[in-house]
């Protein structure tokens, strides 16, 4: 089967999506959501879309962007990410890491902290290479996806953002191909 990025893609009205301004706490429920209404689906959600006012899309949280928000932003753990420079094991670091944790609030601060962060601040701005049109074939996503090592492209319809093209999908695709075509040998 030819597939087209429009037969893989997720529409953007089943993907989580939360307003410039919003909490990261409102991101996560929104995720939560969505990732429950849609219980069906093979793979869950991993992002949240971030739009303005105009109701475009302007920004991605993905999981990672989520994790980076409980990382202490001070000086002390900026001196331990630079010693990384230095030729320091990955073990001596982890170790510096782990001291300085220890020293820090209990976990469930630093939650109540994060989940108060705003979503602009962690969220991602998409590249040129993150836009695939509706009509491009599976190859050319495929392509994308790996030249540019990402997790989704953001699936466009003449200039606006329709969908989400996401790996986990464009895989189970091609897999199903792969399959069809050693039963048929």
């Amino acid at each position: 089967m030819q597939y087209t990025v429009r037969d893989l893609m997720v529409p953007l009205s089943e993907y989580a999506t939360v307003s410039v301004g919003s909490t990261l706490a409102e991101a996560v429920s929104a995720l939560e959501k969505v990732q429950e209404d849609y219980e069906h689906a093979q793979y869950k959600h991993r992002a949240v879309l971030v739009l303005d006012s105009r109701q475009q899309v302007v920004g991605k949280l993905s999981q990672l962007d989520f994790l980076r928000s409980l990382e202490p932003q001070d000086e002390a753990i900026e001196r331990i990410k630079d010693i990384s420079k230095f030729g320091f094991s990955s073990k001596s670091i982890a170790l510096q890491q782990e001291r300085y944790h220890q020293k820090r609030p209990p976990s469930r601060d630093i939650f109540t902290r994060a989940s108060k962060l705003k979503v602009e601040d962690f969220m991602q701005t998409p590249s040129e290479g993150e836009y695939v049109n509706e009509e491009m074939s599976l190859h050319t996503a495929v392509h994308q996806l790996i030249t540019g090592r990402h997790l989704s492209l953001l699936v466009t319809r003449e200039q606006k953002i329709v969908g989400v093209l996401r790996m986990s999908d464009v895989f189970a695709a091609a897999f199903h191909v792969m399959q069809e075509v050693k039963d048929t040998e």
